[in-house]
């Protein structure tokens, strides 16, 4: 084995997803880098095996009631693990997007600065929870019965309990009304569909409802409603009553809106609910609290002049100044707020060290994207007294500049320098760099992937026969010849966020890149609202969460499944339901999702094949119809690259789906199974997919966010050939996009900065990229250095 047991974390026979018999030992309390390339298998080793079997026997040491309360992984598919420690997994998750939840709540700086100001705020309240807006100050009073010398005697009690919760608002800084017109159409009946409310309809259970509650008649129009009867309709608070035997639950329209829909952040809702709310709710600043979310009292008990939601609204990198110099000025020892200083500083430090000082305390965390939410949990473990742990790391450069970079990979050595395990599935040449041990999974992708072709050192890994040992040192040169714009996107005045009235000219019928520190301004200027003045209709691929459950495939997704459906269907004279695993066809004892869940009440539900269909997902009597050959179970057992050639074939024939299909392929995802599910494709594979469904709008402008997220080396230069054939095919491409062999790729860079939030917002740069590396931006200087020489070249 080469080492002890108790010094590696041995894995035999780990065969998650792709993986093929993987045997590794990874070295504790060392930074071991998990590369490949994009599908290889690296998330099935790191999260899969190691970090869900770790987090699966912690669980088992709760109490069985608490585990009852508890989703915790089946078992891996592996043979041994041995060697494991406590795993905290850091992925591109986005944060919870409670509406009160904020970038201070979540990383509890919040919660220091509310004791800080409990101590040091005049005029003085009674408890750091007179701070917090998820607190509402509440009392009572009542009589108490006591026993007393052989008596009972009662006694008048009262109490109170002082939160910092704006009553008007409930601590969320705005209040919403509601555009009754949006609700209902008054000309029609409720059986006529007069409700414009998603997933509220007479058909179900609301239908039910409204025609036996008895306070009004279903089948008049709602504008010749009485005042009683639309006032039961909308605001009617929830009345329990029977109806046809069975106990339901009345809503008005109203309360059910506010409970259903306004108790969820809006960035965090699905497509057509989002739109619902936008649609019909309209939010402003509450006028109480001003959008502090706080009372009166809180808002008014200062230091120095400055509340705690000012402090909140700072940039954390002059939060940090302000609050060094009142440590200057504030004898600390003798209000006893010295440790409580210091400890704020390290948390506010930590923050700039991973290139977030340009956020603010009071930030919603929903609307933080995946990296930077994965860089907020990185600060709070940062803080933690644990030592000997295993921390998980899911591509921790994601969303930053080279730039910054250096400054992740400090923080990083100081995890691993405190005693613990630090595990980091990457790509970036410079996270490898820093490695003490590297993984490389391939060779290639999906069923040519899941094998371990390299492990050992870096220098090793610069002379190995893989694809990452081959890209290491690959440098992107700029073009010799940029190509000439056919036109120009103006835009003029730009202010949205931290942008500084930016007047800027976007080139059109070329590449154009803009680029940028973190927080530099670089989505508002081109998602901000501008793209409305292009001559036609613009494609934007952002980074929003792809959607999908277990029963979610490529095919699905994509679309390419809705005519092959039809066509096995006028193949043998049947209905196209019957080729839907969803629908007609499923397998009756599994309902179509070819696996058996067994809920073990205490334990997780262990997921099995389900033995009726074998997998297939499909009734028996549905996989008798063929065409040109094969059932649908086996049509979608099959790459994408091969079912395209299926559906291409003069035998079966389904020109619409090959042209679907013919963009996965395109987009390097040949090799993923047409119907596997989604929630075992990798990052970089979902970033593709979404990337090619949205090839097939033909839209003269596409607007990519970050595209190389996930991929790998290998699969950037792919992704380069792509850009580069849709331009020359006569569409407009504007990347927003940190990598550098991008940038090196364009034919026009527009950089913003030269730093963050209130630092940035301007143009520092517009022209070719080989101009920019003479540059003196931070883009221009990262430029330079990696035009000059590869990272990793010896």
């Amino acid at each position: 084995m080469g080492e002890a047991t108790g010094e590696v974390i041995r894995v035999r026979g780990a065969r998650e997803q792709n993986l093929r018999d993987v045997d590794v030992d990874l070295p504790k309390r060392r930074l071991t880098v998990v590369t490949g390339v994009s599908g290889s298998g690296k998330s099935s080793l790191v999260f899969a095996t190691i970090a869900a079997e770790s987090q699966r026997l912690i669980n088992e040491t709760y109490p069985a009631f608490v585990q009852g309360f508890m989703a915790s992984p089946a078992r891996p598919d592996v043979d041994v693990l041995e060697g494991l420690t406590p795993a905290i997994v850091v992925d591109q998750e986005r944060l919870a997007a409670n509406p009160r939840s904020t970038v201070g709540t979540v990383t509890d700086v919040t919660t220091l600065l509310r004791i800080l100001f409990s101590r040091l705020a005049e005029p003085r309240l009674p408890s750091p929870k007179a701070y917090s807006f998820n607190v509402a100050t509440v009392s009572g009073a009542g009589a108490i019965e006591t026993e007393k010398g052989g008596r009972t005697v009662k006694e008048r009690r009262s109490f109170t309990v002082a939160g910092g919760m704006c009553p008007r608002c409930e601590g969320r800084g705005e209040v919403q009304d509601i555009d009754l017109d949006e609700l209902f159409d008054p000309a029609l009946s409720l059986e006529q569909g007069a409700l414009r409310v998603p997933g509220l309809s007479m058909d179900g259970w609301q239908g039910r409802i409204y025609r036996g509650c008895g306070y009004f008649d279903v089948d008049v129009p709602i504008g010749d409603f009485t005042p009683a009867q639309l006032d039961d309709l909308l605001h009617r608070e929830p009345t329990r009553m029977r109806i046809d035997g069975i106990n339901l639950t009345y809503r008005g329209l109203l309360p059910m809106i506010r409970s259903t829909f306004l108790a969820k952040d809006v960035e965090a809702m699905q497509p057509h609910v989002r739109a619902f709310v936008e649609r019909v709710v309209t939010f402003r600043t509450c006028p109480d609290c001003a959008g502090t979310r706080l009372n009166e009292a809180a808002r008014t008990s200062l230091i120095e002049g400055r509340s705690i939601a000012d402090l909140g609204a700072m940039e954390i990198t002059e939060l940090r100044t302000w609050l060094a110099d009142l440590a200057d000025r504030v004898d600390g020892a003798a209000a006893g707020v010295a440790p409580l200083l210091a400890r704020i500083g390290d948390a506010l430090g930590a923050f700039d060290d991973v290139g977030l000082g340009d956020l603010t305390l009071d930030r919603p965390s929903g609307s933080l994207s995946g990296g930077e939410a994965q860089r907020t949990r990185l600060v709070r473990h940062l803080g933690s007294a644990l030592t000997d742990i295993t921390y998980v790391f899911d591509e921790p450069t994601t969303g930053l500049h080279p730039h910054d970079v250096d400054r992740l990979h400090g923080l990083l050595l100081r995890l691993r320098d405190k005693g613990n395990t630090v595990l980091v599935v990457e790509h970036k040449p410079a996270t490898i760099a820093i490695a003490d041990h590297v993984v490389d999974l391939g060779p290639g992708a999906g069923p040519a992937g899941g094998r371990i072709v390299y492990q050992g050192d870096v220098a090793g890994l610069r002379r190995a026969d893989t694809p990452t040992g081959r890209h290491l040192a690959d440098v992107v040169a700029p073009r010799s010849a940029v190509r000439t714009p056919t036109g120009v996107l103006p835009i003029r005045g730009a202010r949205r966020h931290n942008l500084r009235d930016v007047d800027v000219d976007v080139p059109l019928g070329v590449l154009c890149v803009v680029t940028g520190v973190a927080g530099s301004g670089k989505s508002s200027l081109l998602l901000g609202g501008v793209l409305g003045g292009l001559p036609g209709p613009a494609v934007v691929v952002d980074q929003s969460p792809l959607h999908g459950s277990r029963r979610s495939n490529p095919g699905t997704y994509s679309g390419a499944l809705e005519p092959i459906r039809k066509a096995f269907a006028k193949a043998n004279g049947v209905k196209p339901a019957l080729f839907s695993s969803n629908s007609a066809g499923a397998c009756p004892a599994c309902g179509g999702s070819g696996v058996v869940q067994t809920e073990l009440v205490t334990m997780a539900a262990v997921a099995t094949t389900c033995e009726d269909c074998e997998g297939r997902r499909f009734h028996d009597d549905v996989l008798q119809y063929r065409l040109g050959g094969h059932d649908i179970a086996q049509v979608l057992a099959m790459p994408v690259a091969q079912a395209r050639e299926f559906v291409a074939d003069a035998g079966s024939r389904v020109p619409a789906a090959a042209a679907i299909l013919q963009r996965l392929v395109d987009v390097g995802l040949g090799y993923v199974g047409l119907g596997q599910p989604l929630t075992t494709l990798s990052g970089g594979e979902r970033q593709r997919l979404r990337l090619a469904v949205h090839l097939g709008e033909q839209a003269p402008v596409l607007v990519l966010d970050e595209p190389t997220t996930g991929l790998h080396l290998a699969d950037v230069a792919h992704l380069l050939a792509l850009l580069d054939r849709m331009v020359d095919d006569g569409r407009s491409v504007i990347v927003i996009e940190h990598h550098q062999a991008v940038i090196a790729h364009a034919d026009h860079v527009i950089d913003l900065g030269p730093g963050a939030g209130r630092h940035g917002g301007r143009v520092v740069f517009e022209g070719p990229p080989a101009d920019l590396a003479r540059a003196d931006t931070p883009t221009g200087r990262a430029m330079a250095s990696y035009l000059a020489s590869s990272t990793l070249r010896g």
